[in-house]
């Protein structure tokens, strides 16, 4: 019998995939400079957690698909940064504004034909833990950034549910 796996996979962005608010941390509008670094118009490096580029092209490359779900009041930033990362080719979803998760869940469920029990989710607050738990969505809370070992007890947990 084959193990058990999501269908969709979701992470949030702030303190998620990046250590930082994108709306009150940073000053968008962002670019690449020398050595592919990317600097926030105030030319502050812009750094995400050391496994995350990994970890997506790895779960991308396995076939899942993945997600991305913020609050953020910085639309136009948070794309940004999804784009100078090299991230935007593994995410087929992409729900980035503010209001409720659960609202950013229903769409992508709308848009991808998966049920909530078939989805995980990675974020670093409770809240929004709490409300997708709530609806059926597998939810991990994420300490200190998304990394390889994270992912990993999450996609154990969600086949042994």
């Amino acid at each position: 019998m084959s193990e058990r796996k999501p269908k969709v996979i979701v992470f949030d962005l702030d303190y998620t995939l990046w250590p930082f608010w994108v709306d009150t941390n940073v000053t968008p509008p962002f670019k690449k400079v020398e050595n592919n670094a990317v600097v926030d118009e105030q030319g502050k490096k812009i750094q995400y957690y050391k496994e995350v580029p990994e970890i997506l092209k790895k779960l991308h490359d396995e076939g899942f698909d993945l997600g991305v779900a913020s609050r953020t009041s910085e639309i136009r930033g948070a794309f940004q940064l999804l784009n100078l990362f090299g991230w935007d080719q593994y995410f087929k979803y992409k729900e980035i504004y503010p209001g409720c998760k659960v609202s950013h869940f229903n769409k992508i469920r709308e848009a991808s034909g998966v049920d909530f029990e078939d989805m995980i989710f990675f974020d670093d607050e409770d809240r929004n833990i709490r409300d997708l738990s709530e609806v059926g969505v597998l939810s991990i809370l994420v300490k200190n950034g998304v990394t390889d070992e994270v992912v990993r007890e999450g996609l154990d947990k969600f086949a042994k549910k």
